[in-house]
């Protein structure tokens, strides 16, 4: 096989639509892999997309027909086969070739191969890719087909595209246009490997690979036979096949197991697969992946409650902690497995043990996949389906069945990736949300999420579980969102009532929740520019998407916080009111294990820099949310939590040891003053959890304003129960005593307590925009200490701003 990338020398041009004077018709230097809005960055004829208002300004972009082109030298090798590969086309695209159409294209989702043999030309040609303006594209199709119900102001699910760059309550609206995967010229002859399924089982100490291989032929089945070729763990196994398919059951002694963080090691076995044939008997095509020997099943049978969602890996319980994910970058071609590996470590430093892909956004690159595999960080991944009604009519069922069966086959090799869910939020919409008036007897989306996807993973891979839609309560009978079966969605926290209305809901599994915070101060400052800054200015309100997202998070803060003064205080309490809202809501759903298996916070992480639920923005810095989080997704986790007429602590304890010990439960004053005092003995089963009744010497507060409740067991965090709220609080608004100096390439500041001081946290971007902490939300009791370790400043950098009040600051402070 000869490969000839088409990396180098692309044009994009503006072909028609509105675009201005100095753009259009103009042929402009683009990059491949790439995306318009980033080739006219660079050619310095727009202005940041993120910034300020910018979005708004750059509308027109979606809205006009962009044509890319290029030239390459090919040379006639006696290839019987000779085709264009295209990994990713964003998105509506015709392609042409020396003035001769070699195909077209409609969905960013999948690939396409393309015969070129009678266009392609000796010596040099001409390849030209025309893309339809999307945003018009959209709404033609929408009216045509029948409009139906989507989120956000453009009908997205009228054609295959990333949904959410069309823009989302989290998201930017850049729909545009792009060759946003690799794309080459590819000749062949005799055989090539299309795809390679290797579903993995295992039966004792026995790892199985079943290996299901498809070849395409040059010349059909005329060809003559040609090996495959199979090696794995020291083993070769060959299969002679005549046809266009091929089947290998391999059994690998004594494999080891691949598990989930938290339970075990991650052992990849390298999987070749090698395709021989011709005269000589020569290498044709080779394929390559590392597999993982795993079993996943999700019980989801009836009890006395409803019906569980339990994740079980190699048939134990996995208590999920995870986080939703967004595609980390609006441009998507901008995301190279470096940062792709960043994000994964924001998740697994901060205790998780999945991710979820949402079904607004891409299946991930194969760096992602990888990356999960070798961590093991469990993957869920939506279908492609999120928050509106689909057509089912062959115009858009072709595409969807297209890209799934891709989907499906591509990620098949992944031991991370262990559920497939059907759509985001579809069912419930239809079910609870008034769109079946609306539709009015129009296809939705149903026979996707309950035929055909079942159908396909029970073709191509019925090793993982596939449920329908989330949430789901796994019954047409019931509502998708009943907390007491299958998976929930919990949106009227935020949306509607206070983060303590969590405890409303008894959920056997939350797979979406969430509050919002802003972005790192440098983060907001470097994109938002009003002046003076205001959370109701001009360009603050085009980097908050969601409905009313300020005013709910003034009303998110209200019945706790103090009313801030600045818009610096502003900025804390809410990034405060966010963790706050998180760790109540994961602290409480934790205490119901093993009745609740599992919570999936929204979400990890942003596309742009912007007021979101992400734990870390944008620009890669970690908002005080991703400090509770990391607290209370500890494996082992003390909590204090309602019981009764009473208070109980609630110990879990994910790990596999046992643990039993005294746990020391203290009630003091803010000064220090211990005014009651137990010792209880605790025991906790490995993977088990257990509660502890408060006496009501410690667990009632004689001045609820002035006292806090303190629990300490070894091998545990400490936890902490607040009596009141930090506004009803009598908190010192200066009780910290800090001294800060450089060592090495790090600082290292010293925080000494001289009262009680409640969520200290170290705003390190604003000592320096380089700076990251290694910690986040402490508590302290009087006389304590706690030392921060400051990285990424520069030497010339001021140790001391690192203690300076708007760097390190607590609830207290709030109410000076």
């Amino acid at each position: 096989m000869t490969v000839i990338p088409l990396t180098d020398d692309w044009t994009v041009t503006a072909t028609s639509g509105p675009a201005p004077e100095n753009v259009a018709h103009r042929a402009i230097p683009a990059r491949v892999p790439g995306s318009v809005h980033l080739d006219l960055r660079r050619a310095g004829l727009i202005d940041e997309p993120f910034d300020g208002a910018n979005e708004t300004e750059q509308q027109w972009i979606g809205d006009v027909d962009w044509r890319f082109e290029t030239s390459f030298e090919w040379h006639d090798d006696g290839s019987e086969r000779r085709e264009l590969v295209a990994d990713g086309l964003d998105t509506i695209a015709t392609i042409t070739l020396n003035g001769v159409e070699v195909g077209r294209t409609q969905n960013q989702h999948r690939s396409y191969r393309l015969d070129i043999g009678s266009a392609l030309a000796e010596g040099r040609n001409e390849l030209r890719i025309d893309f339809a303006a999307p945003v018009p594209a959209a709404h033609a199709r929408s009216a045509m087909h029948g409009e139906r119900f989507h989120v956000n102001h453009h009908p997205y699910n009228a054609m295959r595209k990333m949904a959410s760059s069309f823009g989302w309550d989290w998201g930017i609206d850049v729909a545009a246009a792009g060759i946003w995967k690799s794309i080459r010229v590819e000749t062949w002859s005799t055989a090539r490997i299309a795809s390679v399924r290797p579903l993995v089982d295992v039966d004792g100490t026995t790892g199985i690979v079943d290996a299901h291989i498809e070849i395409e032929r040059a010349d059909g089945l005329k060809a003559a036979p040609v090996c495959v070729e199979l090696a794995i763990a020291g083993q070769v196994y060959k299969v002679d096949v005549a046809g266009t398919r091929a089947h290998a059951r391999i059994e690998v002694p004594d494999a080891q197991l691949w598990w989930p963080r938290g339970h075990g090691e991650q052992p990849l076995y390298d999987l070749e697969v090698r395709l021989k044939g011709g005269s000589p008997h020569a290498e044709l095509d080779a394929w390559r992946r590392r597999i993982g020997f795993r079993t996943v099943r999700v019980d989801i049978a009836a009890d006395e409650h409803g019906s569980p969602f339990a994740v079980h890996i190699n048939d134990r319980l996995v208590q999920i902690r995870g986080a939703n994910w967004i595609p980390d970058h609006a441009f998507i071609s901008e995301v190279d497995r470096d940062r792709y590996r960043r994000r994964i470590a924001d998740a697994t430093e901060a205790n998780m043990n999945l991710l979820r892909v949402w079904g607004g956004g891409i299946y991930e690159a194969d760096d992602f996949y990888e990356l999960c595999d070798e961590q093991g960080l469990l993957v869920w991944q939506d279908f492609l389906l999120a928050c509106a009604a689909y057509a089912e009519e062959e115009w858009l069922a072709t595409e969807i069945e297209a890209e799934a069966r891709e989907a499906i086959t591509r990620l098949s090799s992944h031991p991370s990736l262990a559920i497939w869910c059907g759509n985001n939020e579809n069912i419930v919409g239809y079910a609870e949300w008034g769109w079946r008036k609306e539709l009015n007897g129009k296809t939705w989306g149903e026979g996707y999420y309950r035929r055909l996807l079942p159908g396909l993973i029970a073709e191509l891979d019925p090793t993982r579980f596939y449920a329908a839609g989330s949430p789901y309560s796994f019954s047409s009978f019931i509502s998708p969102n009943l907390d007491t079966h299958g998976t929930v969605h919990i949106w009227d926290v935020w949306n509607e009532k206070d983060y303590t209305h969590y405890r409303e809901w008894k959920p056997r599994f939350v797979a979406e929740f969430g509050f919002q915070g802003p972005p790192a101060w440098t983060t907001l400052v470097e994109s938002v520019h009003d002046a003076p800054m205001d959370p109701y200015g001009e360009q603050m309100l085009v980097h908050q998407k969601a409905n009313n997202g300020n005013v709910k998070l003034e009303r998110g803060y209200g019945p706790h916080l103090p009313e801030p003064k600045t818009i610096e205080d502003w900025h804390w309490a809410t990034q405060l009111n966010q963790a706050a809202a998180l760790r109540y809501g994961i602290s409480y759903f934790r205490s119901l294990a093993p009745y609740n298996t599992g919570t999936i916070v929204w979400q990890l992480n942003d596309d742009w820099p912007v007021i979101s639920w992400a734990a870390v923005d944008f620009a890669e810095r970690r908002k005080p949310l991703w400090h509770a989080l990391k607290a209370v997704y500890a494996p082992r986790f003390a909590t204090v939590q309602p019981s009764g007429d009473g208070i109980a602590v609630t110990l879990l304890n994910d790990t596999e040891h046992a643990w039993s010990g005294d746990v020391v439960v203290r009630r003091l004053t803010f000064a220090g003053e211990v005014l009651a005092e137990e010792r209880i003995l605790g025991a906790v089963d490995a993977r088990g959890n257990t509660a502890l009744a408060l006496p009501e010497p410690v667990a009632t507060a004689g001045d609820p304003t002035r006292e806090v409740l303190v629990v300490d067991a070894p091998g545990f965090a400490r936890a902490v129960h607040d009596f009141a709220e930090v506004k009803e609080q009598a908190l010192e608004s200066s009780p910290l005593e800090a001294t800060a100096e450089r060592d090495g390439d790090t600082v290292r500041v010293r925080v000494v307590a001289r009262a009680y001081a409640r969520d200290i946290t170290m705003l390190a971007d604003r000592g320096h925009p380089n700076a990251k902490v290694d910690s986040g939300l402490v508590t302290l009791l009087p006389g304590e200490e706690h030392r921060f370790v400051v990285s990424g400043a520069p030497a010339d950098a001021d140790p001391q701003r690192f203690a300076a009040p708007d760097v390190l600051r607590h609830a207290g402070d709030l109410s000076a």
